[in-house]
């Protein structure tokens, strides 16, 4: 079969397809359709089995089923993108002064605030009180791809107050988890992984490009959060305010089409 047919047929569509600015949408809303139809169908047990399957290595240390790698390991790579989309607004964007940055804020504060006070005044007096921080976690991340279905017509803004909700979401759980939950903090994961943060800012200001060395770098703080009792998911975001301004957009578009047509799509099957 000759090449240019090929690109004709198939490549040329899928590029335009990932270019449409209402493709990230799509991709994740059939990947969902998909999901509910199995996990419902006749094949739902073979289905969680799947995503349940054990993963080769056998230590708490890292991600046991194929669910948790993608929960925990695929999804900083998300809070990386998003972690540096919000560092770009802080500079010279939406965010970029306290009168702007106080809705998503405001939003995230309340979000979290809210459903903890509704838990805690229907459990009242019971032993399920305890787990009142459980409500306070969102799944932003999910909501950003479903705006994309309005395209263009979604104001930059909104997008950004999204991004900045995923992330202030998941720092107010780190306070949260310290002042309330400090027992299942290990302390000594936390301060290596905030070590090796300090370490891989000052390599990224010392080198124009990206090596092996910042991405292993990198790695090791996901494996220290991982293991800190704080979810690995923050690792992406501490990555992501290492990296110099200069640099920020190149690494932007190399994860763009990775993180929204690969890890979402996968992360809505799984979940």
């Amino acid at each position: 079969m000759p090449i240019g047919f090929l690109k004709y047929k198939f490549i040329d569509p899928l590029k335009e397809f990932i270019e449409d600015s209402r493709a990230i949408g799509i991709t994740l809303l059939i990947c969902t359709a998909l999901s509910l139809v199995l996990a419902n169908s006749t094949w739902a047990i073979s289905y969680q089995h799947f995503w349940h399957t054990e993963l080769p290595w056998h230590t708490p240390m890292l991600p046991h089923s194929l669910e948790h790698f993608i929960n925990d390991g695929l999804m900083a790579v998300f809070f990386l993108l998003a972690g540096l989309e919000i560092k770009s607004e802080l500079i010279k964007g939406e965010l970029s002064s306290l009168q702007k940055s106080i809705l998503p804020i405001g939003g995230a504060i309340g979000g979290m605030a809210m459903p903890a006070i509704f838990f805690i005044v229907f459990n009242v007096g019971t032993t399920y009180v305890n787990g009142w921080a459980i409500p306070t976690a969102t799944d932003i991340a999910f909501s950003l791809g479903v705006a994309s279905l309005l395209g263009n017509r979604v104001p930059i803004a909104l997008k950004i107050f999204l991004t900045a909700l995923a992330i202030i979401d998941d720092l107010g759980a780190i306070v949260v988890i310290a002042l309330f939950y400090g027992g299942a903090l290990k302390w000594l994961f936390l301060i290596a992984a905030l070590a090796i943060t300090a370490l891989l800012y000052f390599v990224n200001q010392k080198m124009r490009g990206f090596s092996i060395l910042q991405v292993l770098l990198g790695i090791s703080i996901w494996f220290c959060m991982y293991n800190s009792g704080i979810h690995a998911t923050v690792a992406g975001v501490l990555v992501a305010f290492t990296v110099p301004v200069k640099q920020i957009h190149r690494l932007e578009l190399q994860l763009h089409n990775w993180v929204y047509f690969l890890i979402m799509p996968v992360f809505a099957l799984a979940n």
